[in-house]
């Protein structure tokens, strides 16, 4: 397939990009027409495409121009997300896939925390009692998968988790945590896996992760057979 002006301009502004830290300027629209010797319309629609793909962001005003992006777990999770419900993916489907991730994401955690690490995950654990709606709980929940899966260290399991959670809990976690008993019971999870990961130890960090994986297993169970029920 040829490669037209613009696709090509959207390579070499994605690679001007990619050579810059984020956040750097990368230059004012007139310094980058100059550049890449493309007329004012086949530059923006360029930009557009680099754009989308969270490489570049544009800025009006006096600060204005073109800045150097990186996408991050999140912004891939949309794309996956939609592929998924396509498939006709559900809450158990992503829970047998990250089990196993999100046990070696807890060990991992737990050897490799940083003072600073340890700091976030306590100021966490502060906020787990109030959070006693299902939506409080969801967000909780999205947020501990985000501090666990970054003290790994491994950007695949940063986005194996935000899957996880992120397209699970979004399709079925207001009806998981409707149960006051049940929210209770998570706080609790959130509670052990934290400090066990704080304490450093990483035997324990498994075994509350694993112990998590398996409530979130029956809770769907049974409700997979109270709808059966119902049907």
């Amino acid at each position: 397939m040829n490669e037209t002006l613009a696709t090509r301009t959207a390579r070499n502004l994605a690679n001007l990009s990619l050579a810059a830290d984020p956040g750097t300027h990368l230059g004012a629209e007139d310094d980058l027409l100059a550049r890449f010797g493309v007329s004012r319309p086949t530059l923006r629609q360029a930009a557009k495409l680099v754009e989308r793909d969270r490489l570049i962001s544009i800025r009006r005003g006096a600060q204005g121009g073109y800045y150097a992006e990186r996408p991050d777990a999140r912004d891939a999770i949309q794309s996956l997300a939609r592929f998924l419900r396509m498939r006709g993916a559900n809450l158990a489907h992503v829970i047998q896939v990250t089990r196993p991730v999100s046990e070696e994401a807890a060990v991992a955690a737990a050897l490799h925390r940083s003072p600073a690490d340890v700091e976030a995950l306590q100021a966490f654990v502060a906020t787990i009692d109030a959070r006693d709606t299902p939506r409080d709980l969801i967000a909780a929940e999205l947020l501990m998968a985000r501090l666990i899966s970054g003290m790994s260290g491994n950007p695949v399991v940063e986005l194996i988790l935000e899957i996880g959670y992120s397209f699970g809990l979004d399709e079925r976690g207001s009806d998981l945590y409707a149960d006051p008993d049940r929210r209770a019971r998570t706080r609790a999870m959130q509670h052990s896996l934290c400090q066990a990961i704080i304490d450093g130890d990483a035997d324990i960090a498994r075994l509350m992760m694993r112990r998590r994986s398996d409530q979130f297993d029956a809770w769907l169970n049974l409700g997979t057979a109270e709808e059966k029920k119902q049907a």
